[in-house]
């Protein structure tokens, strides 16, 4: 009989396998990579924050997706440097449940911000008249709100039910930990977890999925109604809805990877970590480009700070 590990519980991450030398090459690019995320997402959030004009549902929402790609990208990135420069794979049981709750946050949250996202688009497309007395400041809020709050309950639920379960080994075979690869360390099965979570992620992805799905054939119908009277309805419309489908698609690319990567035994272990991270990396290095590139209000506003603050440096070196 395997005896129960005893509190406080220091977890191993086996992380990658990182030739003798080659710490401080992998170090570097997981820094510039990790500096890339902060950087771009910094900047279309601050734009947001300070461009009044961008004080609108579509923005705000994007904010919202900016912060939860800073999030799971800020819990997994920091901790895999440590681990390149200096081996690091110790982490502490309360840091280890932090950084898998943070990591689901992102996973979950992510999609529920995006179904609002595709609510919001639906209401501007289809419902343009009454789009500002429907979704007004308050109900704006209360639907970011609702998006995070659904999210945080998710998942909280997910790590309530292993908190008292006995841990047998502290190996995590993983580069961050997560809810299975904790799980995975019990002592016996838990199959209350793996109903809840397979249950959670099979009905959050069918719902976002039916959500966004609704979304657009309505957007798509207004597009065909009223497009052959005016063409600019549908080049505004593209606009508007591209980043957004792009974005979800981008995600869900991401993440069929990553399971995938798990359901082909002859892949290395290094590959199957290197797509995990690609899952954490990808999306929030991808969105602030999506969006800076396809919505012209950011990329104006984005150019109009870059330019005062250009002058204002050149009139105090002058």
């Amino acid at each position: 009989m395997v005896t129960p590990l005893k509190q406080p519980i220091v977890f191993h991450l086996e992380g990658f396998y990182v030739p003798p030398g080659y710490g401080a090459f992998f170090f570097f690019l997981a820094l510039l990579s990790y500096i890339v995320m902060l950087l771009a997402n910094g900047v279309v959030l601050c734009v947001i924050v300070m461009d009044k004009h961008l004080h609108r549902p579509m923005f705000v929402m994007v904010s919202n997706l900016v912060v939860c790609d800073l999030l799971g990208a800020t819990a997994v990135l920091p901790r895999l440097m440590m681990h390149f420069l200096m081996g690091q794979k110790k982490i502490a049981y309360i840091a280890a449940i932090a950084q898998a709750f943070s990591v689901h946050m992102y996973g979950v949250a992510v999609q529920t911000i995006l179904a609002v996202m595709a609510y919001d688009r639906y209401l501007a497309v289809c419902e343009p008249l009454r789009y500002h007395a429907i979704m007004t400041p308050p109900r704006l809020h209360s639907c970011c709100g609702l998006a995070w709050f659904i999210a945080v309950l998710l998942i909280a639920v997910l790590f309530i039910f292993h908190m008292n379960a006995p841990l047998c080994r502290n190996t995590i075979q993983h580069v961050y930990c997560s809810n299975r690869a904790i799980l995975n360390l019990a002592c016996s099965p838990t199959p209350i977890n793996n109903i809840y979570g397979l249950s959670m992620s099979w009905s959050l992805n069918t719902s976002i999925f039916l959500i966004i799905a609704f979304s657009y054939s309505r957007i798509l119908h207004a597009c065909v109604k009223h497009g052959r009277a005016d063409s600019g309805i549908r080049s505004k419309t593209f606009q508007t809805c591209a980043p957004h489908l792009v974005i979800y698609v981008l995600y869900q690319i991401a993440s069929l990877v990553l399971i995938l990567s798990h359901r082909f035994p002859s892949l290395s272990p290094n590959i199957k970590k290197f797509f995990s991270i690609l899952f954490i990396i990808i999306p929030p290095a991808m969105n602030p480009i999506i969006y800076g590139l396809v919505s012209k209000e950011i990329r104006a506003s984005i150019i109009k700070h870059f330019t005062n603050l250009y002058v204002h440096q050149k009139n105090i070196g002058v």
